[in-house]
């Protein structure tokens, strides 16, 4: 009953907190010292200790008067909330909102992480270790003196670092697409979200970045940042990969020798990668004609002639296929000083149209 009257009493106290971080930074230790003024004059007033708690230079010192203070810690340091008397003490307290911690050396609080540091007539302290969001609140330091009550109280505020917890994965999809992409984050105080696109440096605020029909030129890594200022930003990438259809890129007639080596090339831009084949007018030469190879690369296919003859002039036709669908063009293999009719075109036509078809529909039909 005497502490429950301590608490309907609160009047004053000097009030010092001293602040720690596992990894020290600039502005790890601090002591706040707080007084209130005593009625009628100064008689029996508890001394202020306006000077940095021992630690690193540059800590910070400052005075918080009668109303609460808000005070700052990161989730998982610990924290000492001291009481500095010099006055003789009958009865003291620690309590968190209603709940009483500690009566002089009585630990009332069940919680292991809350543990008395001192307890004798100058110093009454309290140590909240990996201190938790839970432990956010007010604390109030009340005892009494020459028969008054004292208190002061401050307000516990934890901070949590901005954190990822929900992202998108990879996607892969057609050009013409739509793609929806989101990005969820917490911490305290509550984190912004940002989308930052590499490719052209582009940055779209909020947790879901959307593209509308998306183009092959956007395929590209896309970045989610999450930022509160109280520690550096947490950053997530997802890949879209857009999917198109084979588009043949270069091709050239070509001079060729008889009995050298000529090359035929055929380069196509495709995702996924395009398969290549070779035809001179309905067949593939490669298959009746030993001194013909093919070698395939990523992006290109080359048509090898390992000894030129006169049957090997003429028109050849480059056929690039994926999933999606399938891309040709026809190309010369000349002697030099020669009279062709036609030069080499994208998308040239086979010489049968009929093939051109059933190869086309092949490709539509393995999708």
């Amino acid at each position: 009953m005497r502490y429950a009257t301590l608490l309907l009493q609160w009047r004053f106290l000097h009030f010092t907190l001293c602040r720690f971080h596992a990894n020290p930074l600039p502005r790890a230790h601090y002591r706040v010292c707080s007084t209130s003024a005593w009625p009628g004059g100064t008689r029996g007033r508890a001394q202020s200790l306006f000077k940095p708690a021992d630690g690193p230079t540059g800590a910070q010192a400052a005075e918080f008067g009668h109303l609460p203070d808000n005070i700052t810690v990161l989730e998982g340091e610990s924290v000492v909330l001291r009481c500095k008397i010099d006055e003789e003490v009958t009865h003291k307290a620690w309590l968190n909102r209603s709940n009483i911690l500690f009566t002089g050396t009585d630990k009332w609080s069940l919680d292991s992480r809350v543990s008395l540091v001192n307890n004798n007539n100058s110093d009454f302290s309290i140590k909240i270790e990996q201190v938790m969001v839970a432990d956010e609140g007010p604390y109030t330091c009340s005892f009494q003196a020459r028969n008054q009550p004292r208190t002061a109280h401050v307000y516990l505020i934890v901070q949590v670092p901005a954190r990822i917890v929900n992202i998108s994965q990879d996607k892969s999809v057609n050009e013409g697409e739509d793609v929806n992409l989101f990005c969820l984050a917490v911490g305290r105080p509550e984190p912004t979200v940002t989308w930052k696109d590499f490719k052209y440096g582009l940055l779209s605020e909020g947790e879901f970045l959307e593209i509308t029909e998306i183009k092959r030129h956007q395929a590209e890594e896309f970045e989610c940042i999450t930022n509160n200022g109280v520690a550096p930003p947490d950053t997530h990438r997802v890949k879209v990969t857009v999917n198109y259809p084979p588009v043949i890129t270069d091709v050239k007639n070509m001079p060729a020798q008889l009995g050298k080596t000529a090359i035929l090339r055929c380069e196509a831009m495709a995702v996924p990668t395009a398969s290549f084949e070779w035809y001179r007018d309905d067949r593939r030469p490669v298959e009746s004609d030993n001194t013909l190879k093919i070698k395939n690369e990523k992006t290109r296919s080359l048509l090898l002639f390992t000894n030129v003859t006169e049957k090997h002039f003429g028109n050849y036709t480059c056929f690039a296929s994926n999933r999606l669908g399938a891309s040709n063009a026809s190309m010369l293999l000349f002697r030099p000083g020669a009279v062709y009719g036609g030069a080499a075109s994208l998308n040239g036509r086979l010489s049968e149209v009929g093939l051109w078809f059933c190869l086309s529909m092949s490709v539509l039909m393995k999708v």
